[in-house]
């Protein structure tokens, strides 16, 4: 039995780290392949200026990038502003060119990390954020 109080230890903490990570990484519900800003949440992002519209659900970095879109730049990345493909096709299908990415900030990735704002037109008339490098997306409302 001594030897089994390891194991059994371990399995928990293994089943405990899945579950969380499972739970971490599930995406919220869509109605399609892009998930809405729910609209029973704040408008305003908590730390975000009154009188600009930013969903809660972006992080706080996300806000500085919406800034140096609306001011065209400058950007720290040289892909920011580039042209965004859709290969993935979880994006209302538009003409190339239509989409742009920008980089959301990853405290602590020594590189770009996985979060990204999709532009769509230009101007941007369509706002989309991924946290899982293009897996999903969430559309919101990014109107100044």
């Amino acid at each position: 039995m001594r030897r089994l109080k390891p194991l059994i230890l371990l399995a928990f903490i293994v089943l405990a780290v899945t579950l969380w990570n499972r739970h971490a990484s599930t995406p919220s519900a869509s109605t399609g392949p892009v998930a809405s800003a729910d609209s029973s949440a704040s408008p305003h992002a908590p730390d975000r200026p009154a009188g600009t519209d930013a969903p809660a659900f972006l992080p706080a970095e996300a806000h500085a990038t919406l800034d140096r879109i609306a001011r065209g730049g400058p950007f720290e990345h040289s892909q920011d502003g580039s042209v965004f493909g859709n290969y993935e096709g979880l994006l209302p299908k538009q003409p190339r060119g239509y989409y742009h990415e920008y980089t959301v900030e990853t405290p602590g990735a020594r590189n770009r990390g996985a979060r990204r704002i999709i532009t769509g037109g230009t101007p941007p008339v369509a706002w989309y954020y991924t946290d899982d490098h293009y897996r999903s997306f969430r559309r919101f409302e990014a109107g100044r």
